[in-house]
């Protein structure tokens, strides 16, 4: 019970909360309990996911805030799976991004937040990108996600990219080491990616386009 109470007050719940009814807490209560319970196998890794999907914004960044103090405190390690590009770079130091079940890029934080090698990956990044900031690609998305009981021929991703050349409708790509320790899975590197228009004016060049380019 000791243990239970100290979990408990570390992710800062109120003394006497271990006698109370779930229903009597609230949602960002909830979610602290949910990291208490973790906590109590004093373990070396959690994963985390989604952990602030269904959060108010200001509890959000309460539950992320607690989460790194919780992880300097007891030298954790966390694996966290999200779809908020801003809460993986807040939390992260490394990222790996995947795309219908296979990763797609992988490096430092700072590295993919800032400078996304992946097509897929640049529109997270904008999709994070505050208002006032320009992000680093802007393209629009083509289409719908496949089912992934059905994935594409070659890259998975290549109905929606705007830059989709022959290659990428037969061929899987590789994850490939483009960079020291960035990796990415996408058929413009090394050859075609500075022929593409990243959209520095606000559009992406069109697909027949950029496989005449690359041609």
């Amino acid at each position: 019970m000791e243990s239970t109470r100290s979990n408990l007050q570390a992710v800062g719940l109120p003394p006497n909360s271990e006698r109370k009814f779930p229903h009597e807490f609230s949602g960002g209560q909830r979610q602290r309990i949910g990291i208490a319970r973790a906590l109590t196998m004093e373990p070396e890794l959690i994963v985390l996911d989604e952990p602030v999907s269904n959060l108010d914004v200001s509890i959000r960044s309460q539950i992320l805030n607690l989460l790194k103090d919780i992880q300097e405190a007891r030298q954790l390690s966390y694996l966290l799976i999200s779809h908020d590009m801003a809460s993986v770079e807040y939390m992260s130091h490394r990222i790996g991004v995947m795309y219908l079940g296979r990763l797609v890029e992988v490096g430092t934080a700072e590295a993919v937040t800032t400078r996304p090698l992946h097509p897929y990956t640049a529109t997270l990044v904008a999709a994070a990108t505050s208002p006032g900031r320009t992000p680093p690609w802007q393209l629009p998305l083509i289409g719908e996600v496949p089912s992934p009981l059905d994935t594409p021929p070659g890259c998975a991703f290549h109905p929606r990219c705007p830059y989709a050349m022959p290659v990428c409708h037969q061929d899987r790509p590789v994850l490939s080491e483009v960079e020291p320790q960035r990796w990415t899975a996408c058929h413009l590197y090394p050859d075609h990616i500075e022929t593409i228009d990243k959209g520095g004016n606000g559009a992406a060049s069109p697909p027949s386009a950029a496989a005449e380019d690359a041609g």
